[in-house]
């Protein structure tokens, strides 16, 4: 399956954290789009609906469980993984029952958000069929 047709959006309020990730993901053949607050997220799905989002939860203005509320409300398909700081458990469990596909803890493993990526777009598929 070709990886350059992925449509991936990123958004956490650490702008050299998600930058960096970005870059990461484009050397793995993983584009993705970047969005450093909630109502950018927002307005980044409306522009251009992504197949997966990843979204951190603790984001000034708009809470990332706010905005996945939002969009499993407006874009069910949109697969969501959330990032969760260091402890956070319950805010990732609490995504889950929102509708998130998976929640990751921060420090991120590039690695196991790859497979998660990889994973979600499988389920996304499955649900088309």
């Amino acid at each position: 399956m070709e990886t350059s047709d992925w449509n991936i959006l990123l958004v956490d309020d650490e702008v050299e954290f998600i930058s960096t990730l970005a870059e990461r993901l484009e050397l793995r053949g993983l584009p993705a789009r970047v969005a450093y607050d909630g109502e950018a997220a927002l307005k980044a799905v409306a522009d251009n609906e992504p197949e997966i989002m990843v979204l951190d939860i603790m984001m000034p203005g708009i809470k990332g469980l706010e905005v996945l509320q939002r969009i499993k409300e407006e874009h069910p398909k949109i697969q969501v993984i959330l990032l969760t700081g260091q402890g956070k458990t319950r805010d990732g469990i609490d995504g889950m029952r929102f509708g998130a596909f998976a929640y990751l803890m921060k420090p991120l493993d590039l690695e196991e958000l790859i497979r998660t990526l990889h994973e979600a777009r499988q389920g996304r598929q499955e649900d088309r069929k």
